[in-house]
């Protein structure tokens, strides 16, 4: 359960994130995590504890991972998919929570423990309050002026003209002026002359007076509407690279999981050791975090671009898993799991990457967001499918060939990417003659 709600209020935790900001979303998550915790010592029941083990922890996990993710998006540009690999290299190590909490348990009993692990997780406010916003660095004046004079003249309907991603453009960079300044000082009053003893009331001061008016009042209609737009926001489903990303993101994410949780099952039902077992799982866990490291470094050379990095990652992916069941020796399970998660590791730390790449005027929130709302869907149904799948055959052989196919499935989409890329470059050449005949 804290999988999967670590990712299906993916929307919820862009608005949330977008009206208080990355740093307040993320120390509102801490809280929620550590809450889950502390208040899970006090349970007497199961369903008591899905909602406190299993929600609470979820829904601060999600906050955490999407308001860090986004950040990290705004702090790196040229080196993203080496920062985000760094920032989530330590995913591969979550093996080692097992023997710490075995050993929490031991010494402290399961109430202490979770106690513990609150006081640990209380940890993350003060790592919060480190996620500064970044300030964009302003506009000239006579570039201002310039804009303004645009929208003055034809009215925000129609500067937004028919295309809905030019609305939003303009929707967020005003949300984003207001949000930025204090009360009463709009980042649009820079169109005002900075003599600020000169006479206003000559022509040209009068009619700079108007313009920032006018400005200040389509500021606040579009402030207005982008909030409404928020809650139901529609326009990424007429986006391509949004279905192109999300197909990709679900099917992996249905897939990753199934030969992570039946591994060491696997490995039983072959009968190896339980101890020898699990090394496999903490050579998994090391593999991948060394592979998403590299994996960032290579792509930030942009030999190629990212979604083919990507892509080859998955078909990796895809060929290894269906290759899984030929391992019935712990050394071939071993060559198996060291494999996976090379490549594993290889596109995880690409999701984020190309996301950025793929999502060009969308914001970052909303497209993470909504893509891990589907994702966390596959998060949820894909161990249940492959449980099924050990009950009707008797065997974990299925279970790793539907990971293999899901994963070849799931790079399918990226091949249109340049079907895409050509149809937002039409789409740009129709703006840019739609605002020469305007002009």
């Amino acid at each position: 359960m804290d999988g999967c709600v670590s990712f299906l209020p993916g929307p919820l935790v862009a608005i949330v994130c977008d009206i208080t900001g990355e740093k307040s979303a993320s120390i509102l998550a801490a809280f929620l995590v550590t809450g889950g915790y502390l208040i899970s010592s006090w349970a007497t029941s199961i369903p008591f504890l899905c909602v406190t083990m299993g929600f609470l922890p979820g829904l601060g996990s999600a906050f955490l991972y999407q308001a860090a993710a986004v950040v990290t998006t705004k702090y790196f540009k040229k080196r993203l998919a080496l920062s985000t690999a760094i920032a989530r290299s330590g995913m591969g190590l979550t093996f080692l929570l097992a023997p710490f909490t075995k050993v929490l348990i031991d010494l402290y009993g399961w109430t202490g423990a979770l106690i513990l692990l609150g006081a640990i997780t209380l940890h993350l406010v003060p790592s919060s309050m480190l996620l500064r916003p970044i300030h964009i660095k302003r506009e000239s004046n006579s570039t201002l002026n310039d804009k303004g004079s645009s929208l003055s003249a034809s009215g925000p309907e129609t500067a937004c003209g028919t295309e809905t991603s030019c609305c939003n453009e303009i929707q967020e960079s005003a949300l984003r002026d207001s949000t930025k300044q204090k009360a009463g000082r709009h980042g649009i009053s820079l169109t005002v002359s900075h003599n600020q003893n000169e006479d206003f009331n000559n022509g040209p001061n009068r009619n700079r007076m108007f313009l920032k008016t006018n400005e200040e009042s389509y500021g606040k209609k579009a402030i207005s509407w982008s909030c409404k737009q928020k809650l139901f926001d529609v326009s990424l489903f007429k986006n391509p690279f949004f279905y192109i990303f999300t197909w990709s993101f679900l099917l992996s994410q249905l897939a990753y999981f199934i030969p992570t949780f039946h591994l060491v099952a696997r490995a039983k039902t072959l009968g190896i050791d339980i101890m020898d077992a699990s090394y496999l799982v903490s050579v998994a866990g090391i593999t991948e975090t060394v592979s998403q490291i590299i994996s960032g470094w290579v792509a930030d050379q942009n030999w190629i671009k990212k979604y083919h990095y990507h892509k080859s990652y998955l078909i990796l992916c895809g060929i290894t898993n269906l290759l899984a069941p030929s391992a019935t020796t712990f050394p071939l399970l071993m060559t198996y799991t060291i494999f996976f998660a090379i490549f594993s590791g290889g596109y995880l730390a690409l999701i984020l990457p190309v996301l950025v790449d793929l999502s060009g005027n969308s914001t970052v929130h909303r497209f993470l967001g909504l893509a891990s709302f589907f994702a966390g869907m596959a998060v949820l149904s894909g161990p249940p499918l492959a449980g099924w799948l050990y009950d009707y055959t008797q065997t974990y052989t299925g279970s790793f060939y539907f990971s293999g196919t899901c994963y070849l499935l799931s790079s399918v989409s990226f091949f249109f990417v340049p079907l895409a890329e050509r149809w937002k470059k039409s789409l740009t050449r129709k703006r840019e003659d739609c605002n020469q005949v305007r002009a």
